[in-house]
């Protein structure tokens, strides 16, 4: 069991779009256990490689907390397929803390990507899965809560963070 530091925004890999992985080996599948560790660690329901400073299109999602009909996604190189709906959802972010905003997200969605063996796999989520899987696809393309936020509210929240961080020293 390993588990990683969470990089914070506004670490340089969290805003940049992650590498494709060429090849699921042993080492991708040794990243996706430490997520899976760092992840629940944590208390997270969801986890992307950049967030632990790693920049590779790796992702793991577990929300059977909030849905118990679900199960563990592990999946590299994720894509979206397709999507629908939209509705507002509380979210907060491991990677930028004490953010929690009402962001609007797709209402259900499908993506594919390749599981921990490199098979080919397609995931369908609705409700909350629907919305951390789309939340963890952002951070492997760049993107961070605060850039689904108005300007003021992102604002705000860099500046709290600014603060945070010259309190710690």
């Amino acid at each position: 069991m390993a588990v990683l530091e969470i990089m914070t925004y506004p670490n340089a890999t969290l805003t940049r779009r992650a590498e494709e992985v060429e090849k699921v080996d042993g080492k991708i599948r040794k990243l996706i256990s430490d997520m899976v560790d760092t992840m629940y660690a944590n208390e997270g329901v969801g986890l992307a490689a950049p967030q632990v400073g790693v920049s590779k299109r790796v992702i793991v999602v577990d929300v059977r907390p909030y849905d118990p009909s679900t199960s563990l996604i592990c999946m590299v190189n994720p894509e979206v397929v397709s999507e629908g709906g939209e509705v507002l959802h509380e979210e907060g972010c491991l990677s930028v803390p004490e953010c929690v905003e009402g962001i609007k997200r797709r209402e259900w969605i499908k993506i594919r990507g390749l599981d921990e063996r490199g098979r080919e796999i397609e995931v369908e989520g609705e409700g909350m899965l629907a919305i951390v899987l789309q939340h963890e696809i952002d951070h492997v393309n760049g993107r961070v809560i605060l850039d689904r936020m108005s300007r003021i509210k992102r604002d705000l929240h860099k500046k709290r963070l600014q603060k945070a961080k010259m309190k710690a020293g």
